[in-house]
């Protein structure tokens, strides 16, 4: 995976400078007019027991365009950064664009504590409502509820193999290379969420990244062919593969594979034929069309109910969080949920 901001990867850009206490708001585009003074905007509140306010006063002149609204703008931030309890912010801005349909948003985001910087945010809606634009991210997308689609379209599409709870309900999705180091190290991190989120669905899903890695499309043609003998044997066969992934070359490449074939308690001769089988190419590809739909363009990568988050780069107790978190967001009750697993 390469190196990207942490924010950024779980959903927002920030500002590298951060916006002084008591700085101006933005200014609005230019040959825009002050929007019409209605009803007081809701905003992002404080607890009584916090830090004095770190914000500067909304100014409505700033709210020039029609849509979002700043209650939608204020979903979205709490579905992004809601998982962290001491994250607060305040939309001050939504404004009209040049280009027809598009809007400039503009929020400040700081902590609970004393100090705190204070950071700006900064991106723009799509006409449909439901994307956004932030600097480097790409698009992504936006709402009150901003992951729902996504959450669909992986509920009637994820079909790779599976452990956990047979219900989609709660789902991870991990998109993954067999062939991809930084896969190799993140299984750890998938062993941890299974055992401590014991009622979601987590599904291996293939992404072979061909470009970089050689064998990555023969192990997931085979992957997919031990998997019809059972969802573990699909398990063993990847660990294996895993474990002996510095033999993925061209001597030794395809030994690797058939030894994790028969660890996996398959028949090589039949995983060979039915790996060189239109069908089992047409799956992975699949698998590939699914991740690029859902603009997943590297591995390893998570998708919890939807929403994309990487598996290295983040410490476990805030991926957790924001696993917890997401599950709680669309109404899913983790009973018995055990203590941070180690």
């Amino acid at each position: 995976m390469t190196n990207v901001s942490k924010l950024l990867a779980l959903g927002l850009a920030l500002s590298a400078a951060g916006t002084m206490v008591g700085q101006a708001a933005p200014a609005p585009a230019a040959g825009t007019a002050p929007a019409k003074k209605t009803a007081p905007l809701k905003l992002q509140s404080l607890a009584p027991d916090t830090v004095a306010d770190p914000f500067p006063p909304v100014n409505l002149k700033f709210f020039t365009a029609d849509s979002p609204s700043v209650a939608t703008v204020d979903g979205y931030l709490h579905s992004v950064l809601g998982y962290d309890t001491n994250r607060i912010w305040r939309v001050v801005a939504i404004q009209k664009t040049a280009a027809p349909g598009v809007s400039k948003v503009v929020a400040l985001v700081s902590e609970k504590t004393a100090n705190a910087k204070v950071q700006t945010a900064t991106f723009f809606v799509l006409p449909d409502g439901k994307h956004l634009v932030a600097d480097a991210s790409g698009v992504q997308p936006f709402g009150a509820t901003p992951y729902a689609d996504d959450r669909a379209i992986l509920q009637a599409k994820a079909d790779g193999p599976f452990h956990g709870a047979a219900s989609k309900n709660f789902e991870l999705v991990e998109f993954a290379d067999l062939q991809c180091p930084h896969c190799k190290e993140a299984q750890g991190t998938m062993d941890k969420l299974a055992a401590d989120f014991p009622q979601a669905h987590i599904v291996y899903q293939a992404l072979p990244l061909v470009d970089i890695h050689p064998f990555a499309e023969k192990a997931a043609l085979y992957g997919i062919c031990v998997a019809k003998k059972s969802n573990d044997a699909f398990f063993l066969y990847a660990n294996s593969v895993y474990e002996n992934q510095a033999k993925l070359t061209p001597e030794d490449g395809d030994k690797t594979l058939n030894d994790a074939v028969l660890k996996a308690g398959g028949d090589t001769t039949a995983v060979a034929t039915c790996a060189a089988s239109p069908e089992t190419k047409a799956a992975v590809d699949a698998s590939v069309k699914l991740a690029n739909d859902l603009n997943v363009d590297q591995t390893p990568m998570l998708m919890v109910n939807g929403r994309l988050v990487p598996l290295g780069g983040i410490p476990y107790e805030t991926l957790r969080s924001i696993v917890a978190f997401q599950a709680a967001s669309d109404g899913i009750a983790l009973p018995g949920a055990g203590p941070l697993t180690k």
